[in-house]
């Protein structure tokens, strides 16, 4: 497996990662008829959006890829809040790649291109109900700071809460 800078031609198969990694994670979480509704080719303008206006290293998308192509991604940049702080935005990877240590891998990488952009420190917000994640994230040193948020996503009342830690 290389982990790698994303570029805009990866779009589509980062599109697909990600469609593919919510039905999975989040069924049970997120109204199984926004899930369904999901599609990869109405994600794909998005990402490569926002890929291509990478500023790196501060913003970007990492790829997981292996022979068999994109497996797992992670972006991350400022919040537009407070732009000193670093924010990873998703961390998410191929369900049947899930607990092989490509999330760990992807984590890792991050932390280390953040590093190279001076943060010194960063924050994601998770599901509240996603113990897996919060497993996840607690592991790899994160802890939840208290500070939580209400969502709305696809009609439910979903609340998040914000992990940080220090980098370095």
């Amino acid at each position: 497996m290389r982990i790698r800078q994303a570029w805009p031609d990866d779009a589509s198969a980062v599109a697909d990662v990600y469609v593919r990694f919510w039905r999975m994670a989040f069924a049970g979480l997120v109204p199984q008829h926004y899930l369904d509704a999901m599609d990869p080719v109405r994600e794909e303008s998005g990402w490569r959006t926002r890929i291509a206006e990478t500023r790196w290293p501060s913003s970007g998308v990492l790829v997981a890829e292996t022979e068999a192509g994109i497996i797992g991604f992670t972006s991350f940049g400022p919040p537009q809040e407070n732009p000193a702080l670093a924010e990873i935005g998703t961390l998410y990877a191929m369900p049947e790649v899930w607990g092989t240590g490509v999330g760990k891998q992807l984590m890792l990488s991050t932390l280390a291109t953040l590093g190279q952009a001076d943060y010194v420190q960063a924050t994601l917000w998770v599901l509240e109900d996603d113990e897996r994640a919060q497993c996840f994230y607690e592991a790899a040193g994160w802890r939840a700071d208290g500070a939580a948020v209400a969502d709305t996503t696809g009609g439910a009342s979903l609340n998040k809460l914000r992990y940080g830690r220090t980098l370095g």
